[in-house]
C-alpha cells in the first residue's frame, strides 16, 4: 500500500547508488546487529519486497554473510500487493520453502498462524529500540507478528503562502471570527477548506483519494479520529452509526460543493498528490514520501518552498476524538515452515538494525527506531532548510503516538472492496449517507459471518 512514484524514485537514485558505500562502521557510527552467531553452512531463504529503493537494503547482505558464514538467498522480489498474493497462496497450500518473509501491518492478520511469534527470538531490550506503537499494533493475542523495517503515516500538508498572507488572515477573521491557524480538528479543516475555495484562493479547499483501499483508509482516519471505528470488539459493523454518517455527509458535502475535485472518485495517490503539486489545494493529509517531490521546483513550482507540515488533526470533537494516523509499516517475519528459525532471526536483526535503518532513512523512509530518529533529525538540522528537520520531528511524534493500523482482520482488503463503492455512491449523491453505510454494513457483516466471526 506504500506510495512510491516514478518521480520519487528518480529523485532518490543518487542516494540509492551511494547506499553501498555506507558499509564500514566506524566509532560513533550506527551499528549492525545479528552478526554475533556462527551460521556457517546455513542457507537462509528470503521472500521479500522489491522495486526501487526497497532493494537498496539488500546490497548489505554480503556483510551479514561474511560475518556469520551464512548464505542468504532471495527467492523472490515482488511489489507489496503481488507478494501478498503469493504469501496467501503459499501459506494456504503449504508451499513455503523460505525462512524470512515480507510482512506488513496492513496485511499481517492474513498470515497469523503461518509466522513465528517473534517475542521468542527478540529480547525485551532489543524490542525497546522500536516504536512502541508499532510493536503494540503488530502484537495479536500476545504474539508479535513482525519486526518493522520502516513506516509511513500522513501529515497535514498546508500552503504557508496562504496561511501567512496578512490580507487572507484578515478576511478569514472577518468571515469566521477566528484566527487563521493550522487546523487541529476536522471542524476547523472543513471551515478553512470552504473559506479558501469559496473565496477563490485555491481551486479546491481540500483533496482526497476517492477509490479502492485508499479511500477506505482515508474514511477510516476521519472515523477513528472522531471516536468511531469500522467494527466493535465483537466484529459487528458500527460504521453506520452517528459518527460514520457525519463523516460520510462531510465528504458528500465537500463533493457537492466543489471543495474536493469532481474526479475524486477516480483518484488514487498520484492524482491526489498532483492536485496539491499544481497549487490547486489549500490543505490535505499526505504521506511523507511525497516530500522531495513537492519540494522540487522543477516538479512542483507552485508549492515548492510554500508549504508546511503538521501533525494530523483530530476528527469531529467528542470524548473519543484523537489525531488521525492511519499508518503502515513494512516488516519481516519468520515463517513457521522455516527449518532455520534461529538463523532467520539473526538475519532479521541485521536487516532491522540501527545501521541498516539509518541507511534506509537517508533514502527517505521513515524510521521505526529511536536511535535512527535521533541521527536523521540531527542530520536534517544542518541542511539549511528548516522544514527538513521539522518534518522529521513531526513524523516521529506521529509514528510514536498516532500510529494506527486498519482493523486486524484477514478480510481487510475484501472488506475495502465492498465498502468503497458504497462510499463513492454517497459522495456522488446517489444514496444518502445512512442508506449507503447501512448497505455496506449489511454486506460487511455477511462477509465476516461467512468467514466464521460470529456464533450463529
Amino acid at each position: 500500500m506504500r506510495k512510491l512514484t516514478l518521480i520519487l524514485l528518480i529523485t532518490s537514485l543518487l542516494a540509492v547508488l551511494s547506499f553501498g558505500a555506507l558499509v564500514s562502521a566506524q566509532e560513533g557510527e550506527p551499528q549492525y546487529a545479528g552478526l554475533d552467531k556462527d551460521l556457517a553452512g546455513i542457507t537462509i531463504k528470503m521472500l521479500t519486497i522489491g522495486g526501487g529503493q526497497y532493494e537498496a537494503m539488500y546490497q548489505s547482505l554480503p556483510i551479514f554473510e561474511e560475518a556469520t558464514g551464512a548464505t542468504v538467498e532471495i527467492v523472490t522480489l515482488l511489489d507489496g500487493f503481488e507478494i501478498d498474493k503469493k504469501l496467501v497462496q503459499d501459506y494456504a497450500t503449504g508451499a513455503v520453502d523460505y525462512d524470512v518473509a515480507w510482512n506488513h501491518t496492513s496485511f499481517m492478520s492474513r498470515y497469523v498462524g503461518f509466522v513465528e511469534p517473534l517475542n521468542n527470538y527478540f529480547s525485551a531490550e532489543e524490542l525497546a529500540a522500536f516504536s512502541p506503537s508499532i510493536v503494540e499494533a503488530a502484537t495479536i493475542d500476545g504474539n508479535l507478528q513482525l519486526i518493522p523495517r520502516h513506516a509511513d503515516i500522513s501529515a497535514l500538508h498546508y500552503r504557508t503562502d496562504l496561511y501567512n498572507d496578512a490580507d487572507i488572515q484578515a478576511k478569514y477573521k472577518e468571515a469566521t471570527g477566528a484566527d487563521l491557524a493550522v487546523p487541529t480538528t476536522l471542524e476547523e479543516v472543513d471551515m478553512q477548506a470552504r473559506f479558501f475555495h469559496d473565496n477563490g484562493y485555491t481551486k479546491y479547499g481540500y483533496s482526497i483519494v476517492g477509490k479502492e483501499e485508499a479511500v477506505t483508509g482515508r474514511f477510516y482516519e476521519f472515523l477513528f479520529g472522531s471516536g468511531g471505528n469500522y467494527f466493535d470488539e465483537n466484529w459487528e459493523p458500527i460504521f453506520n452509526n452517528e459518527i460514520g454518517v457525519s463523516v460520510a455527509e462531510l465528504l458528500r458535502g465537500w463533493y457537492a460543493d466543489g471543495i474536493i475535485a469532481e474526479d475524486t472518485p477516480n483518484l488514487v495517490w498520484d492524482g491526489d498528490a498532483a492536485n496539491f503539486c499544481n497549487g490547486d489545494v489549500a490543505l490535505k493529509l499526505e504521506w511523507y514520501g511525497w516530500y522531495s517531490y513537492f519540494q522540487t521546483p522543477d516538479s512542483c513550482p507552485n508549492v515548492a518552498g510554500n508549504f508546511g507540515l503538521a501533525r494530523g488533526f483530530s476528527g469531529f470533537q467528542n470524548e473519543g476524538a484523537r489525531p488521525t494516523g492511519w499508518a503502515g509499516a513494512h516488516a519481516f517475519s519468520i515463517t513457521s515452515a522455516s527449518q532455520n528459525k534461529e538463523a532467520a532471526a539473526q538475519l532479521i536483526k541485521f536487516l532491522t538494525s540501527e545501521r541498516i535503518g539509518y541507511e534506509e532513512a537517508q533514502l527517505g523512509f521513515l524510521p521505526v527506531r529511536d536511535d535512527v530518529w535521533n541521527r536523521i533529525i540531527s542530520d536534517a538540522s544542518a541542511s539549511g532548510v528548516p522544514l527538513d528537520q521539522e518534518r522529521l520531528e513531526v513524523a516521529r511524534v506521529q509514528i510514536t503516538e498516532d500510529f494506527k493500523t486498519p482493523p486486524l482482520i484477514a478480510e481487510w482488503i475484501p472488506f475495502s472492496n465492498l465498502f468503497y463503492p458504497h462510499l463513492q455512491a454517497i459522495m456522488l449523491g446517489d444514496v444518502t449517507a445512512q442508506e449507503g453505510l447501512d448497505a455496506a454494513a449489511a454486506e460487511a457483516r455477511q462477509l465476516l459471518a461467512d468467514a466464521g466471526y460470529y456464533d450463529e
